[in-house]
């Protein structure tokens, strides 16, 4: 297929496709952010790393970002804090109470990579290790992080416009999930450089499933012709399921971001792909790298970064990945 021989060009490119299992589950909400659960794994370490991500409460690929931070926390008997905030401003201020409170690294997302830039440079001048995951590719670099642990989030949009030009679609919606997120919009802008028909951004609320669900059938009743659906996101492609359902429509539906239900809906032949950036990877990488940093001055990535994707789930391989996205761990 097409979107293999993409995937293959760009893995020989440099990018290093990882697998992990394990999980494991704290948390301790803080009084700095409703979103903040302010997780330690082990208060009794001399090495303490914060963990900072811009994830919503009760986003699925999140969990598992943070089941891998955890647990490397555990393996490698760290002082590990894990904090969340999908508002920029209060993810710096995060970012900043990590670095007085005497963090020896910071590992965090880059959704919005302009309100983080301050405090990330402000942590590297104090002499805080930093590494990017998830999001943050372009600028890791540039505001003096380590590494960056993540994926092409352009290469990955173009397999997934591929895949939906290889299945025959010629209308498709890009669902966005998250307002202001840089690496959705790469992903979209990657989708329609490869695929051959009409590909439009839709505007939707993840921490507002419902209401999302709500806006895509709306939009898909609206416009008869649209046969495809990109979501960027696992929770949302349940929504888009749910939507094609409700319509009657005959809709192919791909995703990026792998969960149970995602993995299901493709054996199940609702959806058609999953785009996997294995995020237990990202949050086990990253604190290990700082870990590694602290403890024996390692930079690791030799000035790249450390790829932990794109894979992409098929009908072929979901049987393989179901057990782990069940544990948790993909």
């Amino acid at each position: 297929m097409k979107i293999r021989r993409l995937l293959t060009a760009g893995i020989a490119a440099g990018l290093l496709v990882l697998s992990a299992c394990g999980s494991s589950d704290s948390s301790n909400p803080s009084a700095d952010s409703s979103t903040t659960d302010g997780s330690d794994t082990s208060a009794g370490s001399d090495i303490r790393i914060d963990v900072i991500t811009h994830g919503a409460p009760g986003d699925s690929f999140w969990d598992v970002v943070k089941a891998g931070a955890e647990q490397a926390g555990k393996d490698e008997n760290v002082d590990l804090h894990y904090q969340s905030d999908p508002d920029v401003g209060k993810q710096a201020t995060l970012i900043d109470n990590a670095v007085a409170a005497g963090t020896d690294g910071v590992v965090v997302s880059m959704a919005n990579p302009d309100g983080l830039e301050k405090s990330i440079k402000a942590a590297v001048a104090a002499g805080v290790p930093v590494i990017t995951i998830n999001s943050g590719l372009d600028q890791w670099q540039e505001f003096g992080a380590i590494t960056h642990v993540g994926q092409s989030e352009t290469l990955a949009g173009k397999a997934a416009g591929q895949a939906l030009s290889d299945a025959g679609v010629k209308n498709a919606l890009c669902v966005i999930q998250e307002a202001g997120n840089v690496g959705l919009e790469q992903r979209c802008a990657g989708a329609k450089s490869t695929f051959s028909g009409t590909l439009t951004n839709l505007q939707v609320d993840n921490t507002d499933l419902a209401g999302s669900e709500a806006t895509i059938e709306s939009k898909i009743q609206a416009d008869p012709t649209i046969d495809g659906i990109l979501s960027l996101g696992g929770d949302m492609s349940g929504q888009a399921v749910k939507a094609v359902s409700a319509t009657g429509a005959d809709i192919t539906v791909g995703t990026f971001d792998v969960n149970a239900d995602v993995v299901q809906n493709i054996e199940d032949g609702k959806i058609l792909f999953a785009i996997d950036q294995q995020p237990y990877v990202q949050g086990y990488l990253g604190v290990t790298g700082i870990y590694l940093k602290a403890l024996n001055g390692n930079d690791i990535g030799g000035g790249q970064p450390v790829y932990s994707g794109p894979a992409i789930i098929t009908k072929d391989n979901a049987a393989d990945v179901l057990k782990f996205a069940q544990g948790g761990t993909r």
